[in-house]
């Protein structure tokens, strides 16, 4: 059972070590990767919440394995391509960001877009408990 703080009557909560967080996110990319919600909810809390922006449109609340597979279906529909690049993990003792860049080709217009990003991912009972996703279109190479 985890130890409660007396002063605020909370949960502490124990984060899973590098080695194990390493391990939950390969098994959340492949799942994510396939579209299996099962497998999903294997490496996540029953309450997993999952917050998506970016950088273009309103910012989304993944709270289910169906809001989560709607999600997919739709930037599968969105895009004809999407690949990661520069990915990073950076852990801190009670949670985890990942860094990286994402190219991405419109669908319908073909149109090819360039985003920087971060995730922060947060840990309940040895599960990915949050996933907090914040992009923003990349500046242009003259801009940088």
């Amino acid at each position: 059972m985890p130890a409660l703080d007396s002063a605020r009557n909370r949960r502490f909560v124990m984060a899973p070590s590098v080695a194990e967080r390493d391990a939950l996110f390969q098994a959340f990319a492949k799942a994510l990767f396939k579209g299996d919600m099962d497998a999903l909810y294997q490496v996540v809390s029953p309450d997993f919440m999952w917050s998506f922006h970016d950088g273009l449109s309103v910012t989304k609340s993944l709270g289910s394995a169906e809001a989560i597979a709607a999600h997919i279906a739709e930037q599968k529909t969105l895009f004809s391509a999407q690949r990661f690049h520069d990915v990073v993990y950076h852990h801190l003792p009670d949670r985890s960001f990942m860094t990286f860049r994402i190219s991405e080709t419109v669908r319908e217009t073909g149109e090819m877009r360039e985003q920087r990003g971060v995730e922060q991912y947060t840990f309940t009972d040895g599960k990915v408990a949050t996933k907090d996703v914040y992009r923003k279109p990349a500046l242009k190479p003259s801009l940088q």
